[in-house]
């Protein structure tokens, strides 16, 4: 393909870049990306994404735009409140960047139909608010050895990892959903905290479809806003893994 005049322009900054250049933007006019869940961290890696020109960007999200939900899920304004958040997201990210295709499912994600969303994808972004979900997009992934990033913030705290094939998934580590955690309805966000670890997982996702630096596979990242700390554990793939099976 050949660059217009405009796109030239618009990514000259990230061309400029030899980790990128012309092919490296051009891999991410050509890549398809998906995020699940467009709330503290959907909202920030949404914008990201679309700045940094993937050509076709997945939105996934049943729930409509809340007042409590602006002090972090910077996609949505006030005049959004009561709409349907894919609706709020596409009408933003086509407006920041009209090159990108911007792909909205109002659903819910569900076992009977991840697999036929996430298929055509070649990179997912989990940036849901609960465990059964997140269980369920490692499980799919591994499944059908889609790459994708981890991600959950409460309070001051937060943390994401990398999943590739044949690396430490979710359920190496955590074995199944606990029982009692509190939610951020219940215990409080900050939400600058969302804001850096979803621009941590658009990075992720573009460096994935760039195939360059260190990708946060087998390891997780921690992210303490009251010590402003990052912490890197490494982490091994569990031979026992649920997931082995797949």
């Amino acid at each position: 393909m050949r660059f217009n005049n405009e796109q030239l322009y618009r990514y000259s900054r990230q061309i400029l870049l030899q980790e990128i250049n012309a092919s490296g933007q051009k891999k991410l006019i050509n890549s398809k990306i998906l995020i699940i869940g467009l709330g503290g961290l959907g909202s920030p890696a949404a914008f990201y994404l679309t700045a940094a020109g993937i050509g076709r960007l997945g939105i996934v999200d049943s729930d409509k735009v809340e007042l409590s939900n602006l002090q972090r899920q910077i996609l949505h304004f006030s005049t959004d409140i009561g709409i349907l958040k894919t609706v709020s997201a596409k009408n933003k990210l086509t407006k920041l960047n009209p090159n990108t295709t911007v792909i909205p499912y109002n659903l819910r994600i569900t076992d009977k139909n991840i697999r036929s969303i996430i298929k055509d994808y070649d990179f997912i972004l989990d940036c849901t608010d609960n465990f059964e979900t997140k269980f369920l997009i490692n499980d799919i992934c591994v499944e059908m050895s889609k790459p994708f990033s981890h991600a959950g913030v409460i309070g001051f705290q937060g943390q994401t990892m990398t999943f590739v094939p044949g690396k430490a998934c979710y359920r190496c580590i955590f074995k199944s959903p606990p029982e009692d955690t509190a939610s951020c309805a219940e215990a409080g966000i900050l939400g600058t905290v969302a804001g850096i670890i979803g621009l941590v997982q658009a990075t992720e996702a573009i460096k994935y479809i760039l195939n360059t630096g260190k990708l946060l596979s087998n390891t997780i990242l921690t992210f303490d806003a009251l010590e402003f700390n990052f912490s890197k554990i490494k982490i091994s793939k569990n031979p026992n893994c649920v997931c082995n099976n797949l």
